[in-house]
């Protein structure tokens, strides 16, 4: 068995995913790169190869079944197991907006690619998960998916309504409550990280780069015990 961790990390192409992949290859360990498109895949692939950097670029749409089924055996034939699941990829919809305005359209895209695709891709890899020694799975949420900061008129997430892209963060974090919940016992850590303010494609702006944005999430992706928390930048982030 290769004593390297494998990860895997979703819309890794791009953005903070990139980073993530990045940075995970420079920790040691060899990274499966998912990308929508093989050929943007490939292409940042290739920029971190260039760098002396063990990764490999993985065809991982994953709001098609058939795509993550070709992933989780890809991933089986060649390391027969998965140590590291960074569910990064994610979607925001401009005709997102406030519940009395938002397109039922977008809502629907949002949170079919955000919760129910990332739901996918968990399940499938599960059983890879559960092959290696002490696995962990990071899902990348957003304060904006903390029912208490969205309730809370103090807060800098109050006036943020956007709810189809707010409750699939939501749903994301009751993945990472539950399926913490179902794995006890096993070795598999969950996790919520929201990175933080990050400037991506996704958001248009920020206060961080997505190589800050990133740090969070590899932290709890390489060390850690602690499992169906939702951590942010300032430690705890409340549901």
């Amino acid at each position: 068995m290769n004593e390297q961790r494998i990860a895997l990390v979703t819309g890794a192409n791009k953005g903070i995913g990139f980073e993530i992949a990045r940075q995970l290859a420079q920790a040691g360990v060899i990274v499966i790169m998912g990308a929508r498109d093989f050929g943007r895949g490939n292409a940042a692939a290739e920029v971190l190869k260039n760098q002396g950097l063990s990764v490999q670029p993985c065809e991982l749409d994953i709001t098609r079944h058939d795509s993550i089924a070709a992933a989780t055996s890809l991933i089986k034939a060649e390391f027969d197991r998965l140590d590291i699941l960074v569910n990064n990829a994610g979607v925001f919809d401009h005709a997102d907006g406030p519940p009395g305005k938002a397109s039922i359209e977008a809502v629907r895209h949002v949170m079919e690619t955000n919760f129910i695709a990332t739901l996918a891709v968990a399940q499938a890899m599960l059983p890879l998960l559960r092959a290696a020694p002490a696995a962990r799975i990071v899902n990348v949420s957003s304060s904006l998916g903390s029912l208490t900061l969205n309730g809370d008129p103090a807060s800098t997430y109050y006036s943020s309504q956007f709810i189809g892209y707010n409750a699939s963060r939501a749903a994301l974090n009751m993945l990472t409550v539950q399926l913490s919940e179902e794995l006890k016992g096993t070795a598999i850590r969950v996790n919520s990280v929201s990175p933080g303010f990050v400037k991506t494609d996704l958001t248009g702006y920020g206060t961080m780069t997505p190589g800050e944005g990133a740090k969070l999430p590899v932290k709890y992706a390489l060390e850690g015990n602690e499992s169906g928390e939702f951590m942010g930048p300032d430690g705890r982030t409340p549901w």
